[in-house]
C-alpha cells in the first residue's frame, strides 16, 4: 500500500472493535459523563461522544477545565479513561475533561468515516486500495474531509461540550495514525483552537506525503507564530520503519529548529514498538506531558 500508515490486519481491526464497542456497552465508569449523540448539520453524520470527567467534577462550582478532544474515540476511550482514573487517583493530572470523539457505531462506518474525516485532501488511488484491503464495496471509501470534520469540531461538537460542562478555552487534541494526520492538519489549520497537540504515529505520508509537505510549508513560510502559548507532543513506535519513522522525525525536528518561542516541543521514538502496540502508551504519555500538574 503506497505510502499509507494503513497496513492494518483486518481481523486485528475486528477484534479491536469487538473488544471496544462490548466494553462501552457492558460497563460505564463512575467518573464517566453520559455518552452523547451529536447530529451534524454540517455533514449529516452523526457523532458519538464519550465523556470522561475529573474525579470531584461539580457543574455547581465556578471551577471551569481544560478539554482533550481524543479522535478515534469509541477506540480508545476505554484506554485513555482508565489511564486518567489512575492518575487522577494519585493527584497527578490537571483536573481536566476528556471528549472522546467516535464516528462509526460499527466497524464499516468507522473505517469509512474515519477515512474521510483525518485526511486533507481526496485521493483516488487510496479510496482504492483502502475499499479493497477493508473488504468493502468498491467505491465506500472516500478522503478529503479534514477540513469539514474540522468545522464539525469547531461549530458543533466542541459548542455543545462548552455549553453543558464547566470548560476553559484551554483544549488539547489526541490523534493515532490517520488521527495523528488530522491533529497535524489541525495544527497549521484551526487558527488557536488548540493549545495542546497530541500527533501520535502521524499518517503525514499519505498522498505522497501531503501532510509533511504543508506542515515544512507552512514551517518555512512563518519565523514566528502568533498564537497563545502551545504544548506540542510527537511519538511513534521505532518498529513503525521507513513508512513513518523518517517523516515523523522530519515533522519535529524542522518544528524544534525553528525555536518558537510561544510552543513547548517534545517528541520521542518509542524502542521497540509497533503502530499498534504504541497506541496505549501514546495516550498515558499524552496525559503526563501535556497534563501532569
Amino acid at each position: 500500500m503506497k505510502n499509507l500508515k494503513l497496513k492494518i490486519s483486518f481481523f486485528l481491526l475486528i477484534t479491536i472493535m469487538f473488544i471496544s464497542f462490548s466494553a462501552l456497552a457492558q460497563t460505564k465508569p463512575s467518573n464517566s459523563g453520559p455518552t452523547t449523540t451529536i447530529s451534524s448539520k454540517i455533514t449529516g453524520k452523526n457523532y458519538q461522544l464519550f465523556i470522561s470527567l475529573p474525579m470531584g467534577y461539580n457543574a455547581k462550582t465556578d471551577i471551569k477545565h481544560p478539554v482533550l478532544y481524543v479522535m478515534d474515540g469509541e477506540i480508545y476511550y476505554p484506554i485513555i479513561n482508565t489511564s486518567r482514573m489512575i492518575m487522577d487517583f494519585n493527584k497527578e493530572l490537571e483536573s481536566l475533561i476528556i471528549v472522546s470523539v467516535g464516528c462509526g457505531t460499527d466497524l464499516a462506518s468507522w473505517m469509512i468515516n474515519r477515512s474521510y474525516n483525518f485526511t486533507p485532501t481526496n485521493d483516488a488511488e487510496s479510496n482504492k486500495i483502502l475499499d479493497k484491503f477493508y473488504g468493502l464495496p468498491a467505491g465506500s471509501i472516500k478522503t478529503g474531509g479534514a477540513k469539514e470534520f474540522l468545522n464539525v469540531l469547531t461549530q458543533e461538537i466542541i459548542p455543545y461540550i462548552d455549553s453543558h460542562y464547566k470548560t476553559n478555552n484551554d483544549r488539547g487534541i489526541y490523534g493515532h495514525s490517520l488521527g495523528g494526520l488530522f491533529a497535524s492538519y489541525c495544527f497549521i489549520h484551526s487558527k488557536n483552537v488548540f493549545t495542546r497537540y497530541s500527533i501520535n504515529s502521524p499518517a503525514i505520508d499519505f498522498n505522497n506525503n501531503e501532510g509533511l509537505k504543508d506542515a515544512l510549508k507552512f514551517f518555512n513560510e512563518h519565523e514566528t507564530l502568533d498564537i497563545p502559548p502551545t504544548k506540542v507532543f510527537v511519538t511513534i513506535g521505532k518498529m513503525e520503519g521507513i513508512e513513518g519513522v523518517p517523516q515523523m522525525v522530519e515533522f519535529s525536528t524542522t518544528l524544534e529548529a525553528k525555536k518558537y518561542k510561544n510552543i513547548q516541543l517534545s517528541w520521542q521514538i518509542f524502542d521497540d514498538e509497533t503502530h499498534f502496540s504504541v497506541i496505549p502508551i501514546s495516550l498515558a504519555r499524552t496525559l503526563s506531558v501535556l497534563y501532569r500538574k
